[in-house]
């Protein structure tokens, strides 16, 4: 029974990995739900599901100003099951020294969507235009609060260019970091911050209820859906910014696999259907083919890197709190909690403590050694072959019946991948068997 139980396994393994894709596809988003790339992601995918008959699943990878997301997404298995939602962020984080991850850990599929900022505040602000908000930021520089990203994001840099070219510092609005536009519109309508960098389609249905009003768009020119509001070049500011959202996979996906995937992505992009939701929800359209996408992406990057080694930006670059800021408190507490140990003398082994035997050795080191067999074969073999071989092993070390043993393991280690894998979807290892 058992060499009949592995060999059908093996059998469906194979099987599973006979065509391409026969498993869900998971895209990854770098920023918060509801937010403009989150829409743009959440549209492509479901066209995707279709366009390949197999779920997509948008997971918002957020945090670090967008190096959670864009980093999860370089270092994915280069399997084809994985895509991300790269945007204008991938070029800046570098330069601020967040990450060691650029666009050249990509290989780019389509640029599929670009906008350009704006600003907006509540319906009842005092600010009717630009001149005004600029003379209210001299008179008390720092007393007003701006978001729409991260610090150092694209919206952020994006008002910081304003200020500077409105000869203001560029930190004197404080910027507040929040992962996302659409939580940083939340905080703009609970008075938590007084104004909101983003683009005009993420902010939509505040504007269109009228509880926001927008003070100029940074556009070469106005808005074809919005020619009531101002461009800032209208109001005497030679100032544009835009953000972009463009789709890519991991370097060394295979060549059969990274062509499907674009040809998929291209049917979705030039589709009647996307169009229509790129028109309905305000968002601009600006599909470009990988080779285009890759030389907007290097000069992209030669750009950023003029600017954020500029004088005039280093205080958008600069934070008070670096991303190790809180790990070196963790480990000085930890340092010192040692250090009071062993001046109180209280580190040292109790008299009345028993004495390791070499079975609690062979223990420990079994529990240590299985812990780096996962690590180092987990991405060859799979979850489940791992994980039953480690939960066979531990079993037979402590002496459990062979038949309990392996009823275990084939009930325990299915529900533990369908719980996480499946239910909660977690992206754990496939290995060469397709599971």
């Amino acid at each position: 029974m058992a060499i009949l139980l592995v060999a059908v396994v093996l059998l469906l393994g194979c099987t599973r990995e006979a065509s391409y894709p026969n498993r869900p596809i998971s895209l990854i988003c770098p920023w918060s739900a509801g937010g403009g790339t989150d829409r743009v992601a959440r549209q492509i995918a479901s066209q995707l599901e279709r366009e390949m008959e197999v779920p997509v699943n948008v997971i918002n990878a957020t945090g670090g100003g967008g190096v959670t997301g864009h980093t999860r997404g370089a270092l994915e298995r280069p399997d084809g099951y994985s895509m991300t939602m790269i945007t204008a962020e991938i070029n800046m984080l570098h330069w601020r020294g967040l990450t060691n991850i650029t666009y050249r850990d990509y290989r780019p599929l389509m640029k599929v969507n670009q906008d350009n900022a704006a600003i907006f505040v509540r319906e009842e602000a005092p600010w009717e235009n630009l001149d005004d908000l600029e003379q209210a930021i001299r008179e008390s520089p720092g007393s007003l609060q701006a978001s729409g990203t991260a610090f150092g994001g694209v919206w952020h840099v994006s008002l910081a260019g304003w200020l500077l070219e409105a000869d203001l510092p560029a930190d004197a609005v404080t910027w507040i970091s929040i992962n996302g536009s659409a939580p940083s519109l939340q905080e703009l309508m609970a008075g938590g911050v007084d104004m909101v960098v983003c683009s005009f389609p993420e902010a939509r249905s505040l504007y269109d209820a009228g509880e926001i009003r927008s003070l100029g768009v940074m556009a070469e020119e106005r808005l074809a859906d919005q020619p009531d509001i101002p461009t800032f070049r209208e109001q005497g500011y030679d100032w544009t910014s835009q953000t972009w959202r463009g789709l890519a996979v991991p370097n060394e996906v295979p060549d059969e696999r990274y062509q499907t995937l674009l040809e998929s992505v291209e049917s979705v992009i030039t589709s009647e259907e996307y169009h229509r939701f790129l028109k309905n929800s305000g968002f601009g359209s600006s599909g470009q083919s990988p080779e285009a996408f890759l030389q907007f992406l290097e000069t992209e990057n030669q750009t950023y890197g003029e600017i954020f080694n500029s004088q005039a930006f280093a205080e958008v670059v600069s934070q008070r709190y670096g991303p190790m800021f809180f790990p070196s408190i963790i480990l000085a507490l930890m340092g010192l909690i040692i250090l009071t140990l062993l001046v109180t003398g209280s580190l040292g082994r109790r008299a009345e403590a028993d004495d390791l035997k070499g079975i609690d050795y062979t223990h420990i080191l079994l529990l240590v050694g299985a812990v780096i067999f996962y690590l180092l074969f987990a991405e060859y073999l799979g979850f489940i072959l791992t994980a039953a071989f480690i939960l066979l092993l531990l079993m037979w070390q402590f002496h459990v019946r062979w038949s309990t043993a392996l009823v275990v393991v084939l009930v325990i280690v299915p529900l533990t991948y369908q719980l996480f894998a499946i239910y909660l979807r977690v992206p754990l290892p496939w290995g060469l068997l397709g599971w």
